[in-house]
């Protein structure tokens, strides 16, 4: 008998712990959702769209009388997410200096990059990733309604810490910075902590939307940080992201404004062959709403000649659905332009070169020649140097050096990066700016 009554009291006992057990976990529930702030919230929201970006440059410094030494120097930044194939903004600044770029994600993903487009005076770029699965995009907010004191939170990778949050308050607006080379406008300033490698990662608000790019600190101050405004990152992007010169794809329409408006129309072009007009809404492409020019610039990313691409636009109080058919911009002669131009020849880098130097193949085009009375030369560019940009656009491939360069006329600025390969693996990176002859 007193077995019987042990056996039930163990029962008993067991089911009392497990009923304070459920007790306790639904106590615990209770009280992490009254922890689940809105920052909580929006952190979640957004983690997976947090890059970090990492950089090597190969330094030549010169030590002594009797030489000069070499080493790897590794950088690194913030970045996100703006499309779903592979499109990441980032600082200028993060992935100025050299050729090889990875991006890294929350869950451990790590992924080669390649430089886009760049806008050195604004300090942005634009890189490629080429992502095993559609990527989870940033949702851009507004900096045109930002209010003094309403919450700020930063995610990046200060020190390398990969995906730190910090919070704070929006402390001011309009603040401008010089530095020797540039001077910024508009900046949004903040006390949430913004530290060396925070640079290119989001500013968000407490809704978890992109307020801001940070961009940069006061060394001699705490806790006073700047990000450049998501409006005027907004108004560059169409810009940047022009795919008749990322892709030499002829299509002949640009749109602007908060409303994606039709703003240019290229007589002869696709666009402008099927009775688009100026002063038509572009509404959706291809049945996704783009709601500002921004938007549909992104949606148009990756398309190539041979696609059609179906715009619904409101003309007026009405709707209409026209159909464009992409077409192949006409040869240009990218060679021949680079040489007559700006005195320099170019060539594909080679499998064995890109294979030596750890570099994609479509880095950029190997200077094989330059005049010794060009541009190019009066700059410093050897034979033998790397061009990985031109302009905002990179200088890849030949055909892209053509269409970048049709246009520009004598004496004319033109901004270069270009990359000097050493002995060791890792090139020295600079910028020069040419004018046209």
């Amino acid at each position: 008998m007193d077995r019987v009554f042990t056996g039930v009291s163990l029962l008993l006992v067991a089911a009392c712990a497990v009923s304070v057990r459920a007790a306790d976990d639904e106590g615990r529930g209770a009280l992490r959702d009254l922890r689940r702030t809105h920052v909580v919230e929006a952190v979640e929201k957004v983690r997976d769209s947090v890059v970090n970006i990492s950089s090597s440059q190969r330094v030549r410094e010169r030590r002594s009388i009797f030489g000069s030494f070499e080493y790897t120097q590794q950088s690194s930044g913030s970045g996100f997410v703006i499309h779903e194939d592979g499109y990441v903004v980032t600082n200028d600044h993060v992935v100025a200096r050299s050729t090889d770029h990875r991006v890294r994600f929350a869950d451990g993903r790590t992924y080669d990059a390649v430089i886009v487009a760049r806008d050195r005076r604004h300090d942005l770029a634009v890189l490629r990733i080429e992502p095993d699965e559609p990527l989870k995009p940033l949702t851009p907010g507004r900096s045109d309604d930002i209010m003094l004191g309403e919450d700020a939170i930063a995610i990046g990778n200060p020190f390398g810490l990969e995906n730190t949050i910090t919070r704070g308050v929006i402390s001011a607006l309009n603040r401008t910075l010089e530095f020797d080379e540039a001077t910024y406008t508009n900046l949004i300033q903040t006390d949430a902590s913004i530290n060396p490698g925070n640079s290119g990662g989001p500013l968000l608000n407490a809704a978890g939307e992109l307020i801001g790019v940070n961009t940069a600190i006061r060394p001699d101050a705490e806790n006073v940080g700047f990000a450049i405004p998501v409006d005027q990152l907004r108004d560059l992007l169409p810009e940047m992201l022009d795919i008749t010169k990322l892709y030499q794809v002829n299509f002949g329409m640009r749109v602007a404004g908060d409303s994606a408006e039709v703003v240019e129309i290229v007589d002869g072009s696709p666009a402008g062959e099927t009775d688009v007009r100026l002063g038509d809404v572009v509404v959706r492409v291809d049945g996704e709403p783009v709601p500002r020019a921004v938007d549909f610039c992104i949606a148009m990313l990756g398309r190539r000649a041979g696609q059609t691409v179906t715009l619904d636009l409101r003309r007026g109080d009405k709707m209409t659905t026209k159909k464009v058919q992409l077409t192949e911009l006409p040869k240009l002669d990218g060679c021949e332009l680079a040489w007559r131009k700006l005195g320099m020849q170019l060539e594909p880098l080679s499998r064995a070169a890109a294979v030596r130097f750890r570099l994609r193949g479509d880095a950029g085009l190997v200077i094989s020649k330059v005049d010794p009375n060009g541009p190019a030369a009066r700059e410093g560019i050897k034979e033998g140097d790397l061009l990985a940009t031109l302009g905002r656009y990179r200088a890849w491939p030949v055909k892209a050096v053509g269409v970048l360069l049709r246009d520009v006329a004598r004496d004319a600025p033109v901004d270069v990066s270009v990359y000097r390969f050493f002995k060791a693996e890792r090139p020295a990176q600079f910028d020069r700016r040419l004018y046209v002859r």
